[in-house]
């Protein structure tokens, strides 16, 4: 009876043993040419996507396979593995049945006839079992090892990688006189919020902490008085108030161009000025380092690592290629600059590069990498902590870390930043996830609205102008709000961002797509205006200068748009380097990040 036992679950695990195999065989096959992120894809589900605008269920299904793709890519190595150790767990049991069945046949049989070519037979035939099934497995588990390349997350090209890479937005804090005539918010649409930052309101408060070490001979440099506090500029909506950016400039010749310096580390976060300082970010599996930088010269002042902090953890999270362990963009108000990372560490230093305090806020369960950018309101640090374990907004006491107030948050996992919209000139907290759109107090934390109107993977940060909020999404819709009430105004679905946050006027909302596609439309009605169809794709947020619109594409070409709402091509060339960051702007001087290397634009 216990031989038969043996012998049925040495038949069954040498079944399932040739069907694993094959299936691992069949899957490298199936992956060694194709990256579920590729733009092709992409590009694909939006032409059907564009062309059944009016069915809704065509659209859903779209975005769940889009969804599929983009999951089963980061955890299809785990699954893969997994399979390897059923597929040698199945072997040891064969083996050890079938061992087991023939147990009590190793003696020769006590037969008259030929007994040594009977068992000799029987012999060699169990062999040639045994070594068919360690051939087998053997077989497949060369081809698992032939596939790891393309299921280890790291995409050959970095501009077919989704998340890590997500976008921020900033809100200019006064009106730009440059700007073309009633295109640009007005003054009340832009005035500062309460208690945001009276260093924007007193030049001398929010540079005294900002002047670059100079040898006791040299000349003092002017202190630019526009700051670039954060992601997208102070107030989180992609307007900065900076005056006299050149439109042209060549890297390789130095037109234009004050410096150049390779970073320490990589990092897609942007950088971020106030007054001759410059601050941003790097990381690696080694360390996790906040920069400082003379505007001026291009010269490092100083470098904070992120070590020591309780509850850090011993080895980085897993992350993609395209987000990595520094995605989010650090923020100042002139006198603490503040930085996390994907392992949940948040520091804060004073402008000298001193550790005023740290602290770890567990490590975010997500699948690409964490990527939400630091706000700053007043004297409390914003932290959008949305993934998988507990997602949530925070508020921290920009002195020594405390918190100030913390709120739950039923959103899935989202890589989009906070801003602050002035509505009726009273500040609101607005944050972008799957599925809504979220107002809240930003001095207790109070919900305010919330509008439910989003799906899919939320990476672009909402924008805001003339009291009115505008929040979109790949594969979802393009909404505008009316954020004294929360009551949809209207939607769009024609063109949509991935990556790329939009930019706000009174008058016109511009978006930037992953594809190629920069587009206007009438902040009013919803109407699109016009668009332009480009031959790249865009991660880094258009940014408002001067009337004009700046945009980097992810090979590193710029589009330089009027802010007119129709789009017109001021100017355009490429830079040579690619760039994923949103740049920074004080008067004069533009600061970009690009893949290896940070460089300051200002006329010769």
């Amino acid at each position: 009876m216990k031989r038969k036992i043996a012998r049925n679950i040495a038949i069954v695990s040498a079944i399932f043993i040739v069907t694993f195999s094959i299936m691992l065989v069949t899957n490298y096959f199936q992956v060694k040419d194709v990256n579920p992120l590729q733009t092709e894809v992409v590009e694909t589900l939006k032409e059907i996507n564009d062309a059944n605008a009016n069915n809704p269920v065509l659209q859903e299904q779209i975005r769940q396979l889009d969804l599929l793709a983009r999951r089963a890519y980061f955890i299809r190595m785990d699954h893969l593995m997994t399979g390897v150790y059923i597929l040698i767990g199945m072997l040891i049991l064969f083996v050890v049945t079938l061992r087991y069945y023939y147990a009590e046949t190793k003696n020769i049989p006590d037969k008259e006839i030929d007994p040594i070519d009977e068992w000799a037979i029987k012999t060699q035939a169990r062999k040639y079992i045994h070594w068919a099934a360690a051939g087998v497995a053997t077989l497949a588990l060369l081809f698992v090892a032939l596939s790891s390349p393309f299921l280890s997350g790291q995409p050959e090209d970095k501009e077919e990688a989704q998340e890590g890479l997500v976008a921020y937005v900033e809100e200019t804090g006064s009106t730009d006189e440059y700007a073309l005539p009633g295109d640009l918010p007005t003054e009340a649409d832009t005035a500062p919020e309460a208690g945001q930052g009276e260093a924007e309101e007193e030049p001398s408060g929010e540079t005294a902490a900002a002047s670059t070490t100079e040898t006791p001979s040299a000349p003092q440099p002017e202190v630019p008085k526009v700051t670039h506090n954060g992601f997208r500029g102070n107030s989180s909506n992609g307007v900065s108030t900076a005056r006299g950016i050149p439109t042209k400039w060549d890297l390789k010749a130095g037109e234009n161009i004050a410096w150049r310096t390779d970073v320490p580390r990589k990092g897609y976060n942007s950088p971020v000025i106030n007054g001759n300082r410059i601050f941003f970010s790097g990381a690696d599996d080694q360390a996790r380092e906040l920069y400082c930088y003379d505007l001026n010269t291009g010269e490092k002042l100083w470098s904070l690592a992120a070590a020591n902090i309780p509850g850090s953890p011993a080895q980085p999270p897993k992350t993609t290629e395209d987000t990595g362990l520094a995605a989010s963009t650090v923020v100042t108000n002139g006198k603490q600059v503040c930085a996390i990372f994907a392992t949940g560490d948040l520091i804060c230093a004073d402008t000298e590069g001193k550790q005023v305090w740290a602290k770890n806020l567990g490590i975010p369960e997500n699948h690409y990498g964490y990527a939400s950018s630091l706000l700053i309101y007043g004297n409390l640090l914003i932290v959008q902590y949305d993934n998988a374990n507990s997602p949530k907004v925070i508020a921290l006491d920009l002195n020594t870390g405390a918190e100030r107030w913390s709120k739950s948050r039923t959103e899935k996992v989202t890589w989009s930043s906070p801003i602050i919209a002035n509505i009726n000139n009273q500040p609101q907290l607005v944050l972008m996830g799957n599925p809504a759109i979220t107002a809240y107090n930003p001095n207790n934390g109070e919900q305010l609205w919330r509008v439910e109107c989003l799906t899919g993977e939320v990476g672009a940060s909402a924008c805001s102008a003339a009291g009115i909020v505008y929040g979109a999404s790949e594969y979802s819709k393009l909404v505008a709000i009316n954020g004294t009430d929360g009551s949809i105004l209207w939607e769009s679905d024609e063109f949509l961002p991935e990556v790329a946050s939009p930019v706000a006027t009174k008058d016109h909302v511009y978006i930037s797509t992953s594809y190629g596609i920069m587009a206007a439309f009438d902040s009013q009605t919803g109407e699109m205006t016009t668009y332009q169809e480009l031959n790249s794709e865009f991660y880094s947020s258009p940014m408002l200068v001067e009337g004009k619109i700046y945009q980097f594409s992810n090979d590193g070409k710029i589009y330089i748009f009027s802010a007119n709402g129709d789009l017109s091509l001021l100017s355009s060339f490429e830079t040579g380097e690619r760039t994923f960051a949103t740049p920074a702007f004080t008067d004069g001087r533009m600061v970009v990040r690009t893949e290896n290397s940070i460089y300051c634009v200002a006329a010769n």
